[in-house]
């Protein structure tokens, strides 16, 4: 039975210029997330700010968001929110951001709740929007987090991230405006893009996937394959941004509904064990998960009708080309040098993996000698 869909929250905007819809918000005490320095040194906080408070609001700023968000920070911004009181969150960044501070949303609305554990499964999901509403204003074009329902936080301790879903997290506004993405290097071009384009990869092929899904993510998977190679070879074309960010926003809503595969199980095991950056794991994974899914024929005739749309022959031939053109590495030998502690830990990645939300509606489920097998091979470049 087909599970019911949400097409992102109540106010979706996109294109150059969208930003200026900040001034019809009728917001009075709003809280800016930010992670490091870019958006001050764009100007685009200053700006964003102004905007808010064109609108008639008290605007205060929460910082220091890392890559890969931690539940410490999750709580730390939670308390300063309780010292704020905003009526809306606005999250300025990329996807660790969007994700913190949707999180602190949570903590925020629920602060009898202190631990990580209790949002997670079997515990039930907490009520929002009883103090706040939630605005998204994506920096990269990559994590769709602003059309997402998803959200991944790395534990203090161990370092390990947890997949937390629930649309109750939908964020209520996204405002997805390319001047904002200009600032991006471009490396995190090539990586946020690459994500993008995984999420509508493996949208195509879940067990979940429908109509709808299929549309939104077969459009954004042939936009990002032609225009990711000119974002990441002229950033400044807004153009080229526009086309990038408006294919991630509607990879997102396909992902967000039918959800996704091994490929983000695997990068996320990777991101938890040795901090490899999610966008580059999804990008060095996914020429190898599509050979691994091609035993399975629905999705083997979904890579190659892809991959014809697009001009070619062969999905992860392709796939593997424009890795290259962005200069993504080929296997992860490349970027983890302990090859004695990547095999020690090959079991314990492959039941991680194995138990990663996004296994379940891949294609092919693997078994954990399965696992082990890929994550061999995305190692050594077999």
């Amino acid at each position: 039975m087909m599970r019911p869909m949400k097409l992102a929250g109540s106010q979706l905007l996109f294109g150059e210029g969208c930003l200026e819809h900040i001034r019809t918000l009728a917001y009075k005490r709003v809280t800016i997330v930010l992670g490091g320095s870019s958006m001050h040194k764009s100007g685009m906080l200053d700006k964003v700010k102004r905007l808010f408070e064109e609108s008639g609001a008290v605007v205060s700023i929460i910082e220091g968001v890392e890559p890969d968000p931690t539940f410490a920070t999750v709580l730390r911004g939670a308390k300063e929110m309780q010292a704020a009181e905003p009526d809306l969150i606005v999250a300025l960044g990329g996807g660790s951001v969007m994700d913190a501070a949707k999180t602190m949303w949570i903590y925020y609305e629920n602060p009898q709740l202190q631990n990580l554990e209790d949002v997670l499964p079997p515990n039930p999901f907490p009520q929002l929007r009883t103090k706040a509403h939630f605005c998204c204003i994506p920096s990269t074009a990559g994590t769709a987090s602003e059309v997402s329902r998803s959200v991944v936080i790395s534990d203090n301790e161990t370092g390990m991230k947890h997949g937390i879903g629930n649309m109750e997290m939908m964020p209520d506004i996204a405002i997805c405006d390319p001047v904002v993405t200009v600032s991006m290097p471009p490396r995190i071009t090539a990586e946020t893009g690459m994500d993008a384009l995984t999420h509508a990869v493996e949208a195509l092929v879940s067990t979940r996937a429908n109509y709808i899904g299929d549309v939104l993510a077969t459009q954004a998977a042939l936009d990002i394959i032609e225009y990711l190679p000119q974002a990441y070879e002229n950033g400044q074309d807004l153009s080229v941004r526009e086309k990038m960010l408006n294919a991630s926003m509607a990879a997102g809503i396909a992902f967000t509904n039918v959800s996704l595969g091994i490929v983000h199980s695997m990068a996320h095991t990777l991101g938890g064990f040795f901090h490899v950056p999610h966008g580059l794991g999804d990008a060095m994974l996914l020429p190898y998960v599509i050979r691994f899914n091609s035993q399975d024929e629905r999705a083997e005739k979904i890579y190659n009708d892809l991959a014809r749309k697009a001009g070619g022959e062969n999905l992860a031939d392709m796939i593997a080309g424009l890795n290259e053109q962005l200069h993504i590495p080929v296997c992860f030998r490349e970027i983890i040098e302990d090859e004695e502690k990547y095999n020690s830990l090959l079991d314990e990645m492959a039941k991680a993996a194995m138990e990663d939300g996004c296994t379940k509606t891949n294609p092919v489920i693997p078994a954990l000698g399965q696992f082990v097998e890929l994550f061999k091979k995305a190692y050594k470049g077999e």
